[in-house]
């Protein structure tokens, strides 16, 4: 008999919603206490002058989708969640990079060079787009949103926790205790993701081959089975 094995999710609703839905559906429990809020920033927007879109988070897309009714401009994505959320929110034009950061800003070198470029970020975004593009492109700089702390106690009971974002793994690190860490397994999505658990005693530290949810649950492994 397959043993349900209890999995802490920390991202940000609503995407903890539906990270809990594809753990149920491959036989772990889901536990959702998310350890980040995602807060919409106050934004005048101007897009005069922008050519496309750039989006490094379905976060990025809701709360730029929030702001403007705009759909006719390009998008450019991160990766496939992000994609799906562009065109979730109406965007017909979408473009995924299928990888991380550095892959989107290979993308834009590649295909958007000499674009006005809006990148719809959050406050304290995972990394430099515009650094990384360089002088590829113009890229306009838009904090759209920031991700809280959300204040929420650990699940009493859960064998592995899953790390979507560098600040979820700044978050879990900062709160805590050393001794709920032992005999458990972390999971990351990225080896950023992973760098704040050092400090914690983790039976293992897990990091996902690619920047996606689906490499995240891969490295999760299947559930366990009861003896």
């Amino acid at each position: 008999m397959s043993a349900i094995r209890p999995v802490w999710v920390t991202r940000a609703r609503p995407g903890a919603d539906r990270t809990a839905r594809r753990l149920s559906a491959q036989g772990f429990e889901p536990l959702v206490a998310p350890l980040l809020k995602i807060h919409a920033l106050p934004v005048a927007l101007d897009l005069s002058g922008v050519q496309a879109l750039a989006f490094t988070s379905a976060n990025g897309v809701a709360a730029f989708a929030a702001l403007s009714d705009t759909r006719t401009l390009p998008v450019l994505a991160v990766g496939e969640a992000t994609a799906r959320a562009a065109r979730e929110a109406g965007f017909a034009i979408i473009r995924s990079a299928d990888g991380d950061l550095a892959d989107l800003a290979a993308m834009i070198r590649a295909e958007a060079r000499g674009l006005t470029i809006v990148h719809a970020c959050a406050a304290e975004p995972a990394g430099d787009l515009s650094a990384a593009v360089g002088d590829a492109a113009r890229i306009r700089t838009l904090p759209v949103y920031e991700a809280r702390e959300s204040g929420v106690a650990a699940p009493g009971a859960w064998d592995a926790v899953l790390i979507h974002s560098p600040r979820a793994g700044r978050a879990l690190a900062a709160n805590l205790a050393p001794k709920a860490a032992e005999g458990r397994v972390a999971v990351a999505i990225s080896p950023a993701a992973a760098a704040p658990l050092e400090r914690l005693p983790f039976a293992e530290v897990r990091v996902a081959a690619a920047p996606t949810e689906d490499a995240l649950l891969a490295a999760l492994g299947k559930p366990g089975v009861s003896v």
